[in-house]
């Protein structure tokens, strides 16, 4: 078989049974046909993830901007991401490696965590960047803006700043929309608000977003990108959210329906 991918990296968690079989069978399939199979991401030309969708969000962040296509097969849940079966496996693997797929480019986010010391953390999201309380049963209130306009002063749990791909995700269970995931878009969407005139706003994708906690007695928060926490924010710190450099490329094989995905994991039709 000619291969467009000669180094494949194939990701998965050796701990549970649903992933150690088809993975086995996996990398034996791509030794036989010729490729040479790693477990790291480094110098490959393609990622394979066997898992949910946590599993590719984690290998996109190993690959990180150097832009190397993720293809997902699925033995989590819902499956957004990673929307290959393993009946589909082997068939969807071979036409990938054949040249038969489709690329989709992904938008990224990044979140920038700027303390009053001066110092700044930063992180890159593919799915959502969360501000969320900690440790306590109080509300934050916080301030947004958009680009060099302010928005409003919210109070509640927190807020999602959600990608086209994460708005399958948290935000949309904190009724968030939709959002086709080649839009150039980002969704600012409230943790259960305070206020139930404070709803989700769809941007473009090039405006920022800034954040600035109030000062509230005993109020605890932090930032989390993609699940990950990269530290508390104060009423002295600010978050900035914005579009990243770097983009996500999923591999998709032929047959690939966005909206039949939909239909399947949310029950439509």
């Amino acid at each position: 078989m000619a291969m467009e991918f000669q180094k494949i990296a194939v990701l998965g968690s050796d701990d549970d049974p649903r992933v150690v079989e088809p993975k086995t069978a996996l990398v034996e399939h791509l030794t036989k046909v010729g490729a040479k199979v790693a477990d790291t991401p480094r110098d490959c030309d393609l990622v394979i993830t066997i898992g949910g969708d946590g599993t590719l969000l984690a290998a996109a962040h190993d690959v990180g901007a150097k832009g190397t296509p993720l293809l997902g097969i699925n033995r989590g849940r819902l499956g957004f991401l990673a929307d290959i079966t393993p009946d589909e496996m082997i068939e969807s693997v071979d036409q990938v490696l054949a040249g038969d797929y489709s690329r989709d480019s992904r938008l990224q986010l990044e979140a920038s965590l700027e303390t009053a010391d001066g110092d700044t953390v930063s992180a890159i999201a593919l799915n959502d960047v969360v501000l969320q309380r900690r440790e306590t049963g109080r509300m934050v209130d916080f301030e947004t803006r958009v680009g060099d306009h302010y928005v409003n002063t919210h109070a509640g749990d927190g807020l999602i700043v959600s990608t086209p791909t994460g708005s399958t995700a948290y935000a949309l269970s904190c009724g968030g929309p939709i959002l086709q995931p080649q839009i150039d878009a980002m969704v600012i969407v409230p943790i259960c608000p305070h206020t139930l005139t404070d709803r989700p706003i769809v941007i473009p994708a090039n405006e920022g977003v800034q954040v600035k906690v109030l000062e509230r007695d005993e109020t605890k928060a932090e930032v989390a990108v993609d699940g990950r926490s990269i530290g508390d924010i104060t009423a002295a710190d600010r978050l900035v959210v914005r579009a990243a450099a770097s983009r996500t490329v999923l591999i998709h094989p032929p047959g690939y329906d966005f909206y039949g995905i939909l239909r399947s994991k949310l029950f439509w039709g």
